[in-house]
């Protein structure tokens, strides 16, 4: 069940090592949690979004929520989620694992800071049953993101 095309641009990247194909569900946040045996937080979810009519992707903790306000100052318009019947075609990966990895050409990949307090964290591998094991810095470098944003509320540690 593993999405060749991810495991070959992971492999390119010296990451191949990183992908682990599960037997169960990783479609949601808590599956994966489950799967994964780690904090819901650290999974890394990856929503897809149009922006002036074209795709893009945003990477953020599990515990994340889009912020519509922040969104907004970050990319001038609301967020507009891509219709889930639409999501393969544009982005290249079917809803429950769609990944910052080997999305089709020109799809910009931001990452949201609520993922820079974790260690590692655990992005779908292109689909519902394998999830990659990743630093922050390491998904920043192999993803070609954009940069970093702050979209997103709800994660904010407390103090």
């Amino acid at each position: 069940m593993i999405n060749e095309k991810v495991k070959d641009f992971l492999t390119r990247n010296d990451l191949g090592d990183r992908l682990t194909e599960h037997e169960e569900t990783i479609d949601t946040v808590e599956h994966a949690a489950i799967q994964l045996g780690c904090t819901e937080p650290e999974i890394a979810k990856t929503l897809s979004f149009l922006v002036d009519e074209k795709p893009m992707v945003v990477v953020m903790a599990g515990d994340g929520r889009v912020n519509s306000s922040k969104f907004k100052a970050q990319f001038h318009t609301k967020p507009h989620m891509v219709p889930r019947d639409e999501v393969e075609d544009l982005i290249g990966f079917q809803p429950g694992g769609v990944c910052p990895f080997a999305v089709n050409e020109n799809i910009p990949i931001w990452l949201d800071i609520s993922m820079k307090r974790f260690e590692y964290v655990h992005p779908a591998g292109g689909n519902e049953f394998t999830s990659v094991k990743i630093t922050p810095t390491e998904l920043e470098k192999i993803s070609g993101a954009e940069g970093w944003c702050d979209i997103c509320k709800g994660w904010e540690e407390k103090n």
